[in-house]
C-alpha cells in the first residue's frame, strides 16, 4: 500500500503525523509526507519527504491575512478569533500548497491520503485520485469544524481541480484525551517526531531542586519568545531550578539567574520524566508532550490556538492557563508545588497511555484502501 501523508508546512503540524506514518512503513508500506518549508524538517525522521511549494512563506501569508482582516487578526492574536483565523490563514495556506499536493498524488499514485485538519489539500488530492482520505488530529481543536471552515475559503481551489465539493473522509484519528477534549474518530496515543538534538546526561535525572523546562514556539511571530523573559525575572524567588530551551540569542546573551540554564533543541518527552513542570507558550505539541508525560504545565494564553489549549489544561486541572507576562514568582512556586495538578496530570498520562499506539492502527488504515 502507498500512504501518501499531507501536512501544512510547519513544524508543529508535521512532527505529529511521522509517528503513525513510521508505523506504516515499519510494516512493510510505502510512505511519502509532502509538505514545505519549515516541514522539510520531517526528512530528520528518516521518511521520504516531498517539497510540494518550494516558494513558500508562511510569515508573508500571515502578514498578507492580517493585513486585509485587520479585526479578524486582532482577535487572532489575542486567541479570541475562534476557528475564523484558521479559516483565512490556512486556507491561503491550503491555496498555495494544493496544486504542488495534487501533482505529486498524480505522479506518485497513492492507495490511502493521511492529512492533518489544517492540510486539506490532502484530502483534495485524494479525491482527484478517487482514494480513501484519513484526518488525522494533531491539535485540541475539533478537526470536522476546522475542515469545514478552511474548504469554505477554498471554492476557487476546488474548482481548479475540477471538483465543488469534497467527501467525507473514510476515516479520523483523534489524539486528544477524552477528559481534555473528545474528538471523532478511531483513538491513539499521541506521538511526535522528537525533532532532533542530543539531551545532555544531566537532565536525565533530577536535580537537587524540582527543575522546570521553559520552551518557546518553533513559528517566528509576535509572542515566539513566548514566557521565557517572565519566568527568568521571576526565576530567583522560587526555589526551582530552570532550564531555557533555544532561548532566542537576546535572551541568551543576558546575564542570568543562578538558578537558570540554557540548552539548545532537546527531546522535551525524555527530559521531562526528571522534571517537575513545563513552562511553554500554548502550542498544542507542547500541551500533548506535557499530559503525556504526565507533568503539571504552564501554557501562556496567547495567539491562535494557546488561548485555546491553555484553557483546556486548566479546566482539567493539569495546569495553569496565564498571560506570559503576568507569570510571578508565586505562580511558579504553585506550578511545582500544588499536588492537585501534579495528580490531575498523571490521570491524565494515564489515560493517554491506555490508547492505542500509532503501531495498532495500522490495520485499520490497511483495511481502507
Amino acid at each position: 500500500m502507498r500512504v501518501l501523508v499531507v501536512s501544512a508546512p510547519l513544524i508543529g503540524h508535521v512532527f505529529p503525523l511521522l509517528p503513525l506514518a513510521a508505523a506504516l512503513r515499519d510494516a512493510g508500506h510505502e510512505v511519502l509526507v509532502a509538505t514545505a518549508a519549515d516541514g522539510l524538517r520531517a526528512e530528520q525522521s528518516g521518511l521520504p519527504v516531498r517539497d510540494v511549494a518550494p516558494a513558500f512563506d508562511f510569515g508573508r501569508i500571515a502578514r498578507d491575512v492580517m493585513l486585509r482582516h485587520p479585526l479578524i487578526a486582532r482577535a487572532e492574536l489575542a486567541g479570541t478569533a475562534g476557528t475564523r483565523g484558521a479559516a483565512l490563514l490556512f486556507g491561503a495556506v491550503n491555496d498555495q500548497i494544493t496544486d504542488g499536493v495534487v501533482a505529486v498524488a498524480a505522479r506518485w499514485k497513492p492507495d490511502l491520503v493521511v492529512h492533518e485538519p489544517f492540510a486539506v489539500a490532502g484530502a483534495l488530492a485524494a479525491a482527484t485520485r478517487g482514494v480513501p482520505a484519513v484526518r488525522q488530529e494533531n491539535a485540541l481543536f475539533d478537526g470536522r469544524e476546522l475542515v469545514r471552515v478552511t474548504l469554505a475559503r477554498l471554492g476557487g481551489t476546488l474548482r481548479r481541480h475540477g471538483l465543488t465539493e469534497l467527501p467525507p473522509p473514510a476515516a479520523a484519528i483523534a489524539v486528544a484525551p477524552p477528559s481534555v477534549r473528545h474528538q471523532d474518530g478511531w483513538p491513539m496515543r499521541y506521538a511526535a517526531h522528537a525533532g532532533g538534538g542530543d539531551l545532555p546526561g544531566w537532565l536525565r535525572e533530577p536535580g537537587e531542586r524540582p527543575r522546570v523546562l521553559v520552551s518557546r514556539s518553533t513559528v517566528a511571530g509576535p509572542g515566539s519568545a513566548g514566557p521565557m523573559p517572565a519566568v527568568v525575572a521571576a526565576a530567583d524567588r522560587v526555589d526551582a531550578e530552570f532550564v531555557l530551551v533555544r532561548p532566542d540569542a537576546r535572551l541568551a546573551r543576558r546575564a542570568l539567574p543562578g538558578n537558570v540554564r540554557t540548552v539548545d533543541w532537546i527531546p522535551l518527552a525524555e527530559a521531562l520524566p526528571a522534571s517537575a513542570a513545563l513552562v511553554h507558550h500554548g502550542g498544542a505539541g507542547s500541551v500533548f508532550t506535557a499530559l503525556t508525560a504526565g507533568v503539571p504545565q504552564l501554557a501562556t494564553v496567547g495567539a491562535g490556538d494557546r488561548r485555546h489549549n491553555a484553557e483546556l489544561v486548566a479546566a482539567r486541572g493539569a495546569g495553569i492557563a496565564v498571560r506570559a507576562r503576568d507569570i510571578t514568582a508565586d505562580t511558579l512556586t504553585r506550578l511545582v508545588g500544588d499536588p492537585a495538578l501534579r495528580d490531575a496530570a498523571r490521570q491524565v498520562s494515564a489515560e493517554i497511555a491506555a490508547m492505542p499506539g500509532p503501531a495498532e492502527l495500522v490495520r485499520r488504515l490497511e483495511s481502507l484502501a
